[in-house]
């Protein structure tokens, strides 16, 4: 791989980084995020940062790493054997945000991108990422927006793209054991080199920049509506699918605990409290078993803009 492109991809994520951290810090006045540059022992390192105890956001974490070895875990050979024996670079930026306020939803996002080499042979890299969006007392409102922003990013790349990577994510982001999604989807995409490299990273970056365009208009409709007990436990509740998610299916988790990654920056995705009642189930006609009946199943919320 040509190392100017793998610089290009650095410093558009560590701008990435930056501009989403100011982005997040001019809603926040009470915290601020704090810096931990770190260095993995097999290669690389990274820098994260997370926003902790502030008014709006009780845990905001976004980092970038690029890390390299030798040998890819068995996370990323299992499906791909031609990436055996290969040393292999990963660079990314992944952000995980846990409101304060259960009327803001959980966001998650991610862009990546990966080269795995050996020597007399073509490199294989391809550009993953996307974004989603968890909440708990949704707004139809809210979730059209989101959904009309990442259109919005993969306007430019062709048709279908929108779908189907709305699609992927509905697919990705599913909790079979509990037979329901982890919120109202956005965008997954992974494995994306048929383009070639200037066109997928351009798809990259779109994703990337309109994340913040498709969270902080949410953000600041409902950072100032009165919640109570109620909806506090129902949030930490629901914060348990959060981490059943993240512990059991996501490949990022694993990928970074396989490869020996900084457990602290793997695991700062996880909100910083969560409960977990038995055989909980929401009463009927409430706010919470509206979330249950018409969110946490793939739909179409764009219908035939």
């Amino acid at each position: 791989m040509i190392s100017e492109q793998i610089d290009a991809v650095k410093n558009y994520l560590q701008e990435l980084q930056d501009s989403i951290c100011s982005g997040l810090q001019q809603q926040e006045q009470a915290a601020c995020f704090q810096e931990d540059i770190w260095q993995r022992p097999a290669g690389g390192g990274g820098r994260t940062r997370v926003l902790a105890d502030g008014r709006i956001f009780e845990q905001a974490g976004v980092n970038f790493s690029h890390v390299f070895g030798q040998q890819l875990p068995p996370s990323a050979t299992a499906k791909r054997p031609e990436l055996a024996g290969r040393n292999f670079q990963a660079l990314g930026v992944s952000l995980v945000i846990h409101p304060h306020n259960p009327y803001i939803p959980t966001s998650h996002a991610n862009v990546r991108f990966f080269v795995a080499e050996k020597a007399n042979e073509p490199p294989i890299w391809w550009f993953g990422g996307g974004f989603d969006l968890t909440p708990y007392y949704p707004f139809r409102e809210d979730v059209v927006h989101w959904h009309r922003q990442a259109r919005a990013a993969c306007e430019d790349f062709g048709d279908n793209v929108y779908l189907d990577c709305k699609h992927s994510c509905d697919a990705y982001f599913f909790l079979r054991h509990r037979n329901e999604t982890r919120g109202v989807g956005g965008l997954f995409f992974d494995d994306l080199h048929a383009w070639g490299f200037e066109r997928c990273f351009a798809f990259m970056r779109s994703v990337g920049d309109h994340y913040l365009p498709a969270y902080l208009p949410i953000v600041e409709k409902r950072k100032t509506i009165p919640f109570g007990e109620r909806e506090r436990q129902f949030q930490l509740y629901r914060r348990g699918r959060y981490v059943e998610f993240n512990l059991v299916y996501d490949r990022g988790t694993l990928f970074g605990l396989q490869s020996g990654g900084r457990t602290e920056s793997i695991l700062m995705s996880l909100p910083p409290l969560v409960r977990w009642q038995y055989d909980w189930r929401p009463e009927a006609g409430t706010p919470e078993a509206e979330l249950y009946e018409h969110y946490l199943h793939p739909r179409d919320w764009l219908g035939s803009e």
